[in-house]
């Protein structure tokens, strides 16, 4: 039977959005994350240490983000979304087999390189499979969604990993993580990728010329990529101390994974409105900043677990401008670097991240978790005010 030409991009967006959907949840459901801040604590690591390993895990995105990107461009998105989750998984298990400061160096050196090989990559490749099938209109709620099925992996692993570690301890969440990056690998493969005009004819370093030569000429795409990182550094780096700022509050450590349950609520809520949040201009955007840095403040400064809520009102706040900026930066790409200027914002988000890591590190060696959490809402404030002053320009 031939399938009408009305039904055949319908059938190509559904395949490419089950695919998406169901990697970006198994990619998130890692039994570890609401526990590994506490597995390095509990094996003797300071809070400098501690630190010092996300810096880690940032640098080696840094260094690898657009180099990456370019990588994309020239060869195959699919194939780096697939490679990816393999190096995760291979620190994952050096995690629980050998517990210490450097087997966690390298594991994070692994994980950073996963991020980078997907960071630019994953986008780029939606953006144009949904492109060619007529559907580019839909990429805001697409990726939404895709946060959130990402957000929901978070939430199902923060709940199953209270029962699991009672049952065998950070060897059975690692074990546990370890699949799950071994079944996204294997989903990736399932996602469409069509022969496109290659930037630099297959070569990485041409593309990465070609790609920057097109934000230096668009000033609207420069200020695009700017956001992204003012929107998506601190808060992506907040989130590595979360389980520290819940332990702050008084709880008990089993209750700490379900306390960071409401966080991400918040958060999966933030991704389920870019679809409709799509509508909002530069002032909205920045009305959005505003509100969700006073949540923040307030939430954390309180240091009760009832201020939580407010923390979880504010991540919400912060991924819905977090998508709204990756959709401002998709739209203003024209040309054939799409991977390749994704991933030059994922850089500047990682040198963003490097920095907070550093200033936690200080402001937390003298002050609250609570404190330090609230102090991070004053460059929302600003990024807010920025775009409130830009807010002619759209």
């Amino acid at each position: 039977m031939t399938l009408s030409p009305a039904r055949v991009p319908a059938t190509g967006v559904r395949r490419l959005t089950a695919t998406l959907y169901g990697y970006t949840f198994l990619d998130d459901f890692v039994l570890l994350y609401p526990v590994y801040a506490l597995l390095f604590a509990d094996t003797g690591l300071s809070l400098w240490q501690i630190s010092s390993l996300f810096a880690l895990w940032s640098i080696t995105g840094v260094a690898l983000e657009v180099p990456s990107g370019a990588w994309a461009d020239a060869v195959s998105r699919r194939l780096l979304l697939w490679l990816g989750p393999l190096l995760t998984a291979a620190g994952f298990a050096l995690w629980i087999l050998v517990p210490s400061y450097w087997a966690f160096a390298v594991g994070f050196v692994l994980w950073g390189a996963s991020g980078a090989l997907a960071s630019g990559a994953l986008e780029a490749l939606v953006y144009d499979e949904l492109d060619r099938l007529g559907a580019a209109g839909r990429y805001a709620r697409v990726m939404g969604r895709a946060r959130a099925a990402g957000l929901i992996a978070v939430m199902a692993a923060m709940a199953a990993a209270g029962p699991v570690f009672a049952s065998g301890g950070y060897r059975a969440v690692g074990a546990a993580s370890v699949l799950a990056c071994l079944l996204t690998a294997a989903l990736a493969t399932r996602f469409p990728e069509h022969p496109r005009a290659a930037a630099g004819h297959g070569n990485w370093s041409a593309t990465l010329r070609s790609g920057l030569a097109e934000a230096r000429r668009d000033r609207s795409l420069r200020g695009a990529l700017l956001l992204v990182p003012a929107v998506g550094a601190v808060w992506g780096a907040l989130d590595e101390y979360t389980p520290l700022l819940v332990r702050d509050t008084g709880v008990p450590d089993e209750r700490v994974p379900y306390l960071l349950l409401l966080i991400w609520t918040g958060a999966t809520a933030g991704s389920l409105l870019a679809g409709r949040a799509e509508r909002l201009g530069t002032r909205g955007l920045a009305w959005l900043l505003a509100g969700a840095a006073l949540a923040l403040a307030l939430g954390a400064g309180v240091r009760t677990p009832l201020g939580l809520v407010l923390v979880a009102l504010a991540f919400g706040g912060f991924q819905l401008a977090t998508v709204l900026a990756d959709v401002r930066l998709q739209h203003r790409i024209e040309g054939t670097g799409r991977a390749t200027l994704t991933s030059v914002a994922g850089l500047a988000t990682e040198v963003g991240t490097i920095t907070v890591y550093g200033a936690y590190a200080v402001l937390g060696g003298a002050a609250a978790h609570g404190f330090v959490f609230a102090a991070f809402a004053v460059p929302y404030l600003v990024t807010a005010g920025v775009l409130r002053a830009r807010r002619g320009v759209d």
